[in-house]
């Protein structure tokens, strides 16, 4: 039995930082995991650029109502669940995500939470677990489910690999010369065809 984990931004959504960068006109929130590989060094740049910029998660939630899924996204989501299960495994937040999901249909969602203090500042972030992506995909298969893993950045490497089948969706060109063996797909329906000949 197989089961689909996929990212969420730059997979079913626009990259919330990017959205937030040219909302706010702060050039350097407009990097993410496409760009710097190091998640914790990414995320406490974010953090310390938030703070200095006196931004508080109302106004990043603000961005967020703004943002709608990638064209096709939605429809794809139901082609998957119509065939079989899925899970959005993704380094965002809930304080982020949970409008989001909302737009695509409430899809399971896995992710990390932040800590805010009664002012909207944002404090730090939690991981769910380390390499929370990777863990999933293992989890799943010591219940003895297979997995295909759908993600687009350096953060989803692990899981890509440790999944039964991995996909890179839509990747930046760096991604792809650093990890040139993992399949590719440039649009749904490329992912369609790949997961329809698995589970035939």
């Amino acid at each position: 039995m197989y089961i689909v984990c996929s990212d969420l931004e730059g997979v079913f959504v626009p990259e919330i930082w990017i959205n937030v960068a040219k909302h706010t006109g702060i050039d350097e929130l407009k990097l993410t995991t496409r760009d710097i590989s190091d998640y914790n060094v990414l995320m406490k740049r974010r953090l310390e650029i938030l703070r200095q910029n006196k931004l508080t998660i109302h106004d990043i939630q603000h961005v967020i109502s703004y943002i709608k899924p990638l064209p096709g996204a939605k429809e794809f989501i139901y082609w998957l669940r119509k065939k079989t299960q899925l899970i959005v495994v993704s380094d965002t937040f809930t304080e982020f995500a949970d409008p989001l999901m909302e737009k695509l249909g409430n899809p399971t969602l896995f992710c990390h939470h932040l800590t805010i203090d009664h002012l909207g500042i944002i404090q730090d972030y939690n991981l769910r677990q380390p390499d929370g992506k990777m863990r999933v995909a293992e989890a799943l298969q010591n219940l003895n489910y297979k997995v295909i893993g759908i993600g687009d950045s350096y953060n989803d490497i692990n899981m890509l690999r440790k999944a039964d089948i991995g996909i890179l969706y839509r990747p930046p060109e760096n991604v792809i010369r650093d990890h040139g063996d993992i399949p590719t797909a440039s649009s749904y329906e490329e992912i369609k065809n790949i997961i329809s000949d698995t589970l035939l």
